[in-house]
């Protein structure tokens, strides 16, 4: 069995690896440029991308939407040739006019979760922008591919399906996360799978499905083209290479750590994710974190009641002040044992997948 392609409505990706957008400012221009050039899709993470700006703190729009264009245009002009997206939460203030500056930039892709993407289509319109949706399980997946299809008449050009094993805000509930029979990610592939198939038939053409969630090595990612997905999304092991783009220290916190240091929290946004319980976790569970100063970014989040400013944790972190701020991870962190380039790594991960695949 061979290591298939990625078929992108015309783009294609001769490695089936999609590089997980992390934000605040984790995977920006240079990772998503690196993994383009190397034949995956690159993301950029569009949460708060405008954190470096000298005015963001007084103008958080302006400064996103200024950051926004000038990443998209580095990561293009690292990676001519590559595929280059964009993951914007729907939970996002601004979503729509943040997805539009990209569109008039010209992203290959723009991918979407932290709720339903239902008017996405229509944003998109008129370009060659493809559109996916991230759902965590196939009645998701039917729910917004029928709006597409309902209200647009068009359908999605990949599907993710991110699995309980992710790093970061996860599609969730805790009491699932906690219990004893979560989701396995390979039966809810194959359950988008058979979702997605009648849209596809309608608009006679593929819609790549990409798995996603506690995705390691090529083992894993020849498990999830066994289970009939056209590719794999992965975050974590891209941290730890040297082209991410967040501060050295950030990354050195993914190869110390422990599997006892993986919780699971609950964000200021109410929703539960996964992280590095550091002193940062251990002193807001104990006693908040006094929020001076709202950037409005996530609908949902209440400064008079939110123990923290999840923005500020994150910038923190990714800055380098790892102590001060909020580590989200993927499950598999503790497996992480060192920093390498992008290209070592995914020639890794593609030696291992075809390998696995070989075995009958």
């Amino acid at each position: 069995m061979n290591l298939p392609q990625i078929e992108l409505n015309g783009l294609t990706a001769t490695v089936p690896i999609v590089q997980g957008a992390m934000g605040i400012g984790v995977s920006g221009a240079r990772l998503a440029a690196a993994v383009a050039n190397e034949g995956g899709i690159g993301m950029i993470s569009g949460v708060n991308v405008g954190y470096r700006e000298p005015d963001f703190f007084n103008h958080t729009f302006e400064a996103n939407l200024r950051a926004l264009v000038s990443e998209i245009r580095k990561a293009r002009q690292l990676a001519p040739k590559g595929i280059i997206g964009l993951n914007l939460l729907v939970a996002m203030n601004q979503y729509q006019e943040l997805a539009k500056a990209a569109v008039d930039e010209g992203i290959d892709l723009i991918v979407s979760g932290a709720g339903l993407p239902l008017k996405l289509p229509g944003i998109v319109r008129g370009s060659k922008t493809r559109i996916a949706p991230i759902v965590s399980s196939g009645k998701a997946s039917e729910i917004v591919l029928k709006y597409w299809d309902r209200h647009f008449d068009t359908t999605a050009d990949m599907v993710v399906v991110e699995g309980t094993e992710a790093g970061g805000h996860l599609g969730y509930s805790p009491e699932i996360l906690a219990g004893p029979n979560k989701p396995k990610l390979l039966d809810t592939v194959k359950e988008v799978i058979e979702a997605v198939k009648p849209f596809g038939e309608k608009f006679k053409k593929h819609i790549p499905v990409i798995a996603g969630g506690g995705i390691f090595d090529g083992s894993d990612i020849a498990k999830c083209i066994r289970a009939g997905a056209d590719g794999v999304q992965m975050a974590t092991r891209f941290v730890a290479t040297d082209e991410c783009d967040a501060d050295r220290a950030y990354k050195e916190a993914y190869v110390n750590a422990k599997e006892e240091d993986i919780v699971i929290i609950k964000s200021p946004v109410g929703m539960p994710g996964r992280a590095l319980n550091n002193a940062f976790i251990k002193r807001v569970a104990e006693c908040g974190d006094d929020i001076k100063g709202c950037f409005s970014c996530l609908k949902g989040c209440n400064p008079k009641v939110a123990p923290y400013c999840i923005s500020k944790a994150l910038i923190n972190a990714v800055t380098g002040k790892v102590d001060d701020g909020l580590i989200f991870v993927g499950s598999n962190v503790h497996r992480v044992k060192g920093i390498v380039p992008v290209r070592e790594l995914i020639a890794e991960l593609k030696n291992e997948a075809k390998a696995a695949l070989a075995v009958c």
